[in-house]
């Protein structure tokens, strides 16, 4: 299944245009991270470029962290016309043919992360993606649209069927099985092995970079657990406040939680995306 995370979006007619596209190229779901405004789901200019999506409207889901939103995907890719201290942007063309099975599997999550139209994503942001992502463009035309980007990625990733049976092999990992992995070898490697000072943030960067962009599977986290309980980790998910949901228990819980009112109010140009601006 594909995700598209839209983070701090402003523009209705933005929102509006990436709602229909995606329901051009779906099935996709549509989570919305901290809107920039609050009746930017009601807002008239949103109604109008959703026309003819209105049972998809209620399905969105707003959410106040970019980690909520992660919580059950098990790849991202973070969408980001500028470099990200020395982390690598890939180009998404040859992206693409490693995102097609999981984006079109039933039991696994690829999120599309974008920033808002105006600052694009923070590192903070891209520093919870597995990858980065750049659109080449034109030289002479370097900026594309928000609603523009996400459509050229959706279509890269349409395969005409819908959600197909996972094939035989193991299952990613989770973003909240992530945190829990990361936090559970920071607490033996970090904490327990090293002292406090240089080296024990060295290990703890370390920890960060390498689990949060591997490709692990499910079997992958097991193994570790069980080195991490042999060397004495007894950390449970509930000591970092994480609860086990069972199969589609946070949508439900974030749709419960989604508010719709709120006046609409008057709407300015929208910008262009820096995130799609190359260098």
């Amino acid at each position: 299944m594909k995700r598209v995370i839209l983070c701090r979006p402003e523009g209705p007619r933005n929102v509006g245009t990436i709602l229909r596209v995606a329901e051009n190229f779906g099935p996709v779901e549509l989570w919305i991270v901290s809107p920039a405004r609050p009746s930017l789901l009601v807002h008239p200019d949103f109604e109008q470029m959703s026309h003819g999506a209105e049972v998809a409207r209620d399905a969105i889901v707003v959410v106040d962290d970019l980690r909520e939103a992660l919580a059950d995907v098990h790849h991202s890719i973070g969408f980001t016309g500028r470099v990200r201290g020395r982390r690598k942007r890939e180009n998404w063309r040859r992206l693409i043919p490693a995102c097609l099975p999981i984006g079109s599997s039933a039991d696994q999550r690829l999120a599309l992360v974008f920033g808002n139209e105006v600052t694009g994503l923070t590192s903070a942001e891209t520093d919870l993606c597995n990858e980065l992502a750049h659109i080449r463009t034109s030289a002479e035309h370097t900026s594309l649209n928000l609603g523009m980007c996400v459509g050229i990625a959706l279509a890269d990733l349409f395969t005409g069927t819908k959600v197909h049976v996972r094939e035989p092999g193991g299952s990613m990992l989770d973003g909240e099985g992530r945190e829990f992995l990361k936090a559970r070898l920071r607490e033996v490697f970090a904490e327990g092995v090293v002292r406090p000072g240089t080296a024990q943030r060295d290990v703890e960067e370390m920890i960060e970079r390498v689990f949060s962009r591997a490709a692990l599977l499910n079997k992958d986290a097991r193994a570790w657990h069980l080195i991490l309980k042999t060397l004495g980790s007894d950390m449970s998910p509930r000591d970092l406040d994480l609860t086990l949901h069972e199969k589609g228990g946070r949508r439900r819980e974030a749709m419960a939680r989604r508010g719709r009112g709120g006046v609409a109010d008057a709407e300015g140009p929208e910008g262009t995306s820096p995130d799609q601006e190359k260098e």
